[in-house]
C-alpha cells in the first residue's frame, strides 16, 4: 500500500498553529523560540493551541537552546513537561538528548515511558550525533514512532542522500521525517530524492510590526514577527499532492 505523504508544520505560536491548520497541514509541532531552534512552549500557548486546533499537536520537549547534553535537573524539567502535555490532551511529544560522546542518551527511555499513550518523535538531536546509523537503531529501540532528520546536514536538500539511506535502513520500523530548510520550492525534489513520506517545515513569513512608534536606540530589538503562512502551507501540500 502506498503511503500518503504527510506535512508537519513547526509552529512557534497559536497564530502559526492556526495557519498550519488552515493551510491543510497534517500535524503541528508546537514550540517556542524558533529562532534558537525551538524550546518547549509556554503552558498558555500549549493550552490554547489544544483548545483551538483540531489537527494532531505534538509538543517540543526542550528546556533550552544550545546542545543536547542535559543535566539531571534539565531532564526532570523535560519529564514534567511531558506529563503536562499528557494532562492537557496533546497527541504527542518531540524529544531528544545526547550524551557527551554524541550517542543517544539512554535516559530518553524515561521520557518515552512517561509519554505513555502519547506519540513520540525523536528530533534533530540525531543530526548532532556521532553516528547517524547507530543512532537510528538506538531511537528505534526506544520505541519512538518517527525521527526528524536533515541527514546530518544544514538542510534536508543537502542531506537528501543520507536521509534516503536512513529511510532504507528503517525498513518501516520507524518513520523517517525529512526536515530543515523545506519550502514549497524544494519540497517535491526532496521527496523524490529521499523517498521519505513525512516532511517538516515552518512555512514562515515575516509580518511587519504594526507599532507606530519604535525607539531608534533599540536596534537590537527587531519588531517584526515571524509566523507560519497558511498560503505557504497550502503550496507545500500542493507539491506533495503532485
Amino acid at each position: 500500500m502506498t503511503q500518503q505523504p504527510l506535512l508537519e508544520i513547526a509552529a512557534g505560536s497559536l497564530a502559526s498553529a492556526i495557519a498550519a491548520q488552515e493551510g491543510g497541514a497534517d500535524r503541528v509541532e508546537l514550540c517556542g523560540s524558533l529562532a534558537e531552534g525551538g524550546i518547549t512552549p509556554s503552558y498558555g500557548t500549549l493550552a490554547l493551541v489544544r483548545d483551538r486546533v483540531r489537527i494532531p499537536v505534538y509538543v517540543l520537549i526542550r528546556p533550552r537552546g544550545g546542545d543536547f547534553l542535559y543535566s539531571d535537573t534539565e531532564f526532570e524539567i523535560m519529564r514534567r513537561d511531558v506529563e503536562t502535555c499528557e494532562r492537557v490532551g496533546c497527541d504527542g511529544v518531540v524529544i531528544g538528548a545526547l550524551d557527551a560522546d554524541g550517542t543517544i542518551d539512554p535516559r530518553c527511555r524515561q521520557l518515552v515511558k512517561t509519554a505513555g499513550a502519547l506519540g513520540v518523535t525523536f528530533h534533530r538531536a540525531i543530526d548532532a550525533s556521532a553516528d547517524l546509523n547507530r543512532s537510528l537503531e538506538d531511537i528505534i529501540a526506544l520505541g519512538c514512532e518517527r525521527v526528524l532528520t536533515s541527514g546530518g546536514c544544514a538542510n534536508a536538500l543537502a542531506g537528501a542522500q543520507v536521509i534516503a539511506g536512513l529511510v532504507k535502513q528503517a525498513r518501516d520500523r520507524i518513520s523517517v521525517m525529512a526536515g530543515a530548510g523545506i519550502r514549497s520550492g524544494n519540497l517535491a525534489e526532496i521527496a523524490r530524492l529521499t523517498g521519505a513520506h513525512e516532511f517538516h517545515g515552518s512555512a514562515r513569513t515575516v509580518l511587519k510590526s504594526s507599532m507606530r512608534y519604535l525607539n531608534p536606540a533599540l536596534q537590537d530589538l527587531a519588531p517584526d514577527i515571524e509566523q507560519s503562512s497558511a498560503e505557504e502551507v497550502r503550496a507545500m501540500k500542493a507539491q506533495l499532492a503532485g
